[in-house]
């Protein structure tokens, strides 16, 4: 393959995290208006996001499976979209169960393009020989703040909701087009065996759920901890996450040359130490600034472990490299839906602090790990 169709499958790449960062992205302003909409209460829309969880976990397995069979690009064209069309009838669905079916083919075409582009990375930065993976992901986070910022913005200067969505459909539609021609083609190969995750790809499953698991910690609990620590009142204790979003960021812009000029290896010690450090931080009492100072550092430990997690999962020798990928986010995915419920249960059994420093413990098995993973 030439540098330049490289180039133009890089640019797909960045395209294809970029839309879908952005589509998830514009649906969380637009959730109180779903929720208006179909007059559900709080426990009733609580199990309606569980669909939009549902339909990723069912729908990665099954993009595994046909990635290692076909390439990855007719799936991630299939997620992206997907998204694409599915995002205004989020607003459209008028009952309970015309919302929990639109939020399952949301969840399952999300969980399509996670994983299929996630394998597409992977075969990209086989060929190209140089870290891009920790590139690659960071799209997703700049398209989080677009999405979610350009559809506040909308909604601020009296867009309806409905306008929002479809301008947010339109801007990730134009974004799937250019990315559709420049997608490697290459097929998988021989049909896989569907197999649950095995040897090392079971160790790289459990470390993403735990990283996923910890963000998701952070997300839903971050800012109750600041409020429990007595550090700020809770119209202020959003800063936490904001802080910690903005570093991953930044982190993972310059990920790729810090895995190139560290090595794997180091970078999954060193973001694990980093992590554990920076939640750490976050329980000393009293210290506002220190606890600011440690969800910066929580993002910056945690922006390349998955990124990494991923390219080790497409390159080891257990599973083909679309099954793998596909054990891996799935079962992240599982961190990220059951993670916030594990810390509250831990919380109401001790404290949110002694919760949260369970999590240093169990960011642990990178550094532990990261030696093993690194060599198979």
């Amino acid at each position: 393959m030439t540098a330049t169709n490289l180039t133009r499958a890089a640019l797909a790449t960045r395209l294809a995290f970029l839309a879908a960062g952005f589509v998830m992205a514009c649906w969380a302003p637009l959730i109180p208006f779903a929720k208006a909409q179909v007059g559900a209460s709080e426990g009733t829309f609580g199990l309606l996001l569980l669909c939009l969880g549902l339909g990723s976990i069912v729908a990665m397995p099954v993009t595994g499976y046909i990635s290692a069979r076909t390439g990855a690009r007719p799936m991630i064209l299939l997620g992206g979209f997907g998204l694409v069309a599915l995002l205004p009838l989020l607003v459209l669905a008028q009952t309970v169960p015309m919302l929990a079916a639109a939020l399952a083919l949301f969840g399952a075409a999300l969980g399509t393009i996670d994983v299929a582009m996630n394998v597409h990375a992977a075969e990209v930065e086989t060929r190209e020989g140089r870290p891009m993976m920790s590139g690659f992901h960071a799209m997703w986070s700049v398209g989080g703040i677009l999405g979610a910022g350009g559809v506040t913005a909308l909604l601020w200067t009296g867009a309806g909701p409905l306008t929002a969505a479809l301008s947010g459909s339109a801007l990730a539609f134009v974004a799937m087009v250019v990315a559709t021609p420049r997608f490697l083609r290459a097929a998988g190969g021989t049909p896989p065996t569907l197999a649950l995750p095995r040897g090392t790809v079971l160790l790289l499953a459990v470390l993403a759920a735990i990283c996923f698991l910890v963000e998701g910690a952070v997300l839903d609990w971050g800012a109750l901890l600041i409020v429990a620590q007595g550090l700020m009142e809770p119209t202020g204790a959003g800063i936490g996450y904001m802080l910690f979003s903005i570093a991953m960021t930044v982190a993972r812009l310059t990920g790729d040359r810090i895995v190139a000029a560290l090595g794997q290896t180091r970078v999954l010690i060193l973001g694990g130490l980093v992590a554990i450090a920076g939640i750490g931080l976050t329980l000393v009492p009293g210290a506002v600034a220190v606890a600011l100072a440690g969800f910066v550092l929580i993002g910056l430990g945690c922006a390349n472990l998955v990124p990494v997690v991923f390219s080790l999962a497409a390159r080891q020798p257990d599973m083909a490299p679309g099954l793998a990928v596909a054990a891996v986010t799935t079962t992240g995915y599982a961190g990220i839906l059951l993670g916030p419920a594990l810390v509250g249960f831990a919380a109401e059994a001790t404290s949110l602090a002694m919760a949260f420093a369970l999590l240093a413990g169990l960011m642990l098995a990178f550094p532990l790990t990261a030696r093993r993973i690194t060599r198979a």
